[in-house]
């Protein structure tokens, strides 16, 4: 088991694009983006959370793609103008570290915040040979 786990907290978005309040447009965006990056969905779950009591925008949305290689995770926070980003990917038979930069960006991009952290997690070690101490 090995792979690359990217995290972005974006915050300065606007709150008044479609992705942050749309569940089909944040579905047709990570779609896209998944498709764009190469990798393949296997399945897919978004959900839209009620407007808060008393908040100017309406709720956020949460957004999970399944991927063959492993999964893609979406949180808006139109309330805050805040996303959060989270893409991992496998490398069991191949190397989906482009491809997961490519998702991670293609997203980043989208969403076109004011301010950017990101994180990465390389998770799991390389096997080692038969008989080699771990």
């Amino acid at each position: 088991m090995q792979g690359l786990h990217l995290t972005a907290d974006l915050r300065g978005c606007a709150a008044t694009q479609p992705a942050m309040t749309s569940l089909d447009a944040l579905r047709r965006l990570c779609l896209a983006a998944v498709h764009e990056a190469g990798l393949q969905p296997v399945g897919e779950l978004f959900h839209r959370f009620p407007q808060a009591p008393g908040a100017a925008s309406q709720g956020g949305i949460t957004g999970v793609v399944l991927l063959a290689e492993s999964h893609l995770a979406v949180h808006t926070w139109p309330e805050l103008a805040a996303v959060t980003l989270d893409v991992y990917v496998c490398n069991f038979g191949a190397d989906n570290t482009p491809r997961a930069h490519t998702l991670a960006e293609r997203l980043i991009a989208a969403f076109a915040p004011a301010q950017v952290e990101r994180q990465t997690l390389q998770r799991g070690r390389a096997p080692h040979p038969a008989g080699a101490p771990a």
